[in-house]
């Protein structure tokens, strides 16, 4: 585990070809993917995001698939657009790994890019003794993994609703 850098913005708008995801549309995927666990013969005792891209997605799913207990594990791996480290690199704090142990795992992210980051946190809950599946908004071709549970599959840029805006800065104003 290693400190966690600064949160950068990921300005694209230099890019032609993206897809933007709007809050309407991200509402519409959260129900339209919980359908699908719903509609396995997968049910979750318990929910983690991968903070912080899956932490909204995370969320909306719990709330529409009725599952109240969730946690977050803290991964960073994306510094910019189609910037990243090295590896996916974990930070504290860490889950409660005892409390997972033989438990059913909804591991929620926002896209699987290049499947790394979903990877890493699948084989840590699965070594810790929990039955890990994954759900994504997105998933990519060059993925190392195949989410158990995706919304829409695309090889472009993803533009989401919550860093489609910098960061808002002291005195700034908000913005309408």
């Amino acid at each position: 585990m290693t400190e966690a850098q600064p949160a950068y913005h990921a300005d694209s708008s230099d890019l032609v070809d993206k897809e933007v995801l709007t809050w309407e549309r991200f509402g519409t995927a959260t129900r339209e993917l919980a359908q699908a666990v719903a509609d396995s013969d997968f049910s979750p005792e318990i929910i983690i995001a991968v903070a912080r891209g899956g932490l909204l997605p995370a969320g909306g799913l719990s709330y529409a698939l009725g599952v109240k207990l969730s946690d977050a594990i803290n991964v960073e791996f994306y510094t910019d657009v189609h910037e990243t480290l090295p590896d996916p690199v974990l930070l504290a704090p860490m889950l409660d790994t005892e409390s997972i142990k033989g438990k059913r795992l909804l591991v929620v992210d926002d896209v699987a890019d290049s499947g790394r980051t979903l990877a890493l946190v699948l084989d840590l809950l699965r070594d810790m003794g929990a039955d890990a599946r994954s759900a994504v908004l997105y998933a990519k071709s060059a993925s190392v993994v195949d989410p158990d549970f995706v919304w829409h599959r695309t090889d472009e840029w993803i533009v989401f609703p919550w860093s489609a805006q910098p960061p808002v800065t002291p005195g700034g104003g908000a913005a309408g």
